[in-house]
């Protein structure tokens, strides 16, 4: 599992059947997921022996797909000179705030009762407009 690759062993591999892709400098055997693949098999052979990272992460993968990811990890590549650089860099160990689904919530909660709270003085002030008009 801790196998170190060159990007010219991982280039070499690049078929259905014998499929490598590298993704934020770890090494991946996804020949075994190709036909799972829910973006389809052209995804994977489209970046297959090659740096995936910016494609993966471009997607925006959930964390089960992170999780079936690190069960196709071989290994780690190992860059020399004349290998491309890197796509991106590291993707965040933790979500930014603003991808914070609580976040949101907190929010649109704040939303809802500034919302509630003038409707019920715009209730309130037509209520006590009316009653002035009214004598009894």
């Amino acid at each position: 599992m801790s196998k170190e690759y060159t990007y010219a062993e991982v280039s070499s591999h690049n078929t259905k059947k014998d499929l490598l892709l590298v993704i934020h400098d770890k090494v991946y055997d996804s020949a075994s997921f190709v036909d799972e693949h829910p973006g389809g098999e052209e995804v994977l052979l489209d970046v297959g022996g090659q740096d995936a990272t910016e494609a993966f992460e471009d997607v925006g993968h959930s964390d089960e797909a992170r999780e079936i990811l690190e069960g196709l990890l071989v290994g780690t590549l190992k860059r020399v000179s004349g290998d491309p650089a890197p796509k991106v860099a590291q993707a965040p160990a933790t979500p930014s705030r603003e991808s914070s689904p609580a976040g949101l919530g907190i929010g649109l909660y704040a939303i809802i009762l500034v919302g509630g709270a003038l409707a019920f003085g715009a209730y309130q002030y037509l209520q006590g407009s009316q009653n002035k008009g009214v004598k009894i």
